[in-house]
């Protein structure tokens, strides 16, 4: 007598079910992309990364004003030799006063992104002080503008402590500039900003 043969199991059905003639598949959802970058906080800082001269075409003329300042650190022999009119190459201070005076009115001709500016005041103050050893140098600089005179005043600051230094290095070579820093600045849209306490 013949074995009767099993029976085979009704066909799975296939994980994907076939789609009804004429139906499209469903695309799948594209991917999520990422939220565009914030943009960049620092002013001559496009969205792109790329540097370039703020448009300060919208704002108005306000009087502004900065004050920078900077040391001269020497020995105290260098500092008496100054006072005294004794430096080799001349009067010392009032080189570097010509020479900050000069610097802040070239700001934008060195500083890539600086506004050219119509600058009413510059004034260079350079004063002994027996306790470093060496000369403070501060810089006051005015302008009615768009845009502020930070750089400006910094410029004047900085160029002038490199004068005292060229004109003394032939007696000490081992001279410092230091601390030069934006003490304040007044006017704009940001209103009054001062510097912290320090030395």
């Amino acid at each position: 007598m013949a074995r009767a043969g099993k029976k085979k199991p009704a066909g799975r059905k296939k994980a994907a079910a076939r789609r009804p003639a004429g139906k499209a598949r469903r695309p799948r959802p594209a991917a999520r992309r990422a939220p565009p970058a914030a943009q960049s906080q620092l002013s001559h800082i496009d969205a792109r990364g790329e540097a370039r001269m703020v448009d300060v075409t919208a704002k108005g003329a306000t009087e502004r004003q900065a004050i920078a300042e900077g040391r001269v650190i020497m020995t105290r022999e260098t500092l008496d030799k100054v006072l005294e009119g004794n430096a080799l190459k001349g009067d010392v201070l009032g080189a570097a006063r010509l020479a900050g005076i000069m610097a802040a009115k070239r700001t934008h001709g060195l500083i890539p992104l600086c506004h050219p500016l119509p600058i009413s005041k510059i004034a260079i103050d350079i004063d002994p002080e027996h306790a470093l050893p060496g000369f403070l140098v501060r810089a006051t600089v005015k302008v009615t503008a768009q845009t502020g005179v930070e750089m400006e005043a910094l410029m004047a600051v900085s160029i002038a402590c490199l004068t005292i230094y060229d004109m003394v290095k032939a007696i000490e070579k081992g001279m410092r500039i230091e601390g030069i820093r934006l003490l304040e600045k007044t006017g704009g849209k940001s209103g009054t900003w001062k510097a912290e306490a320090g030395p």
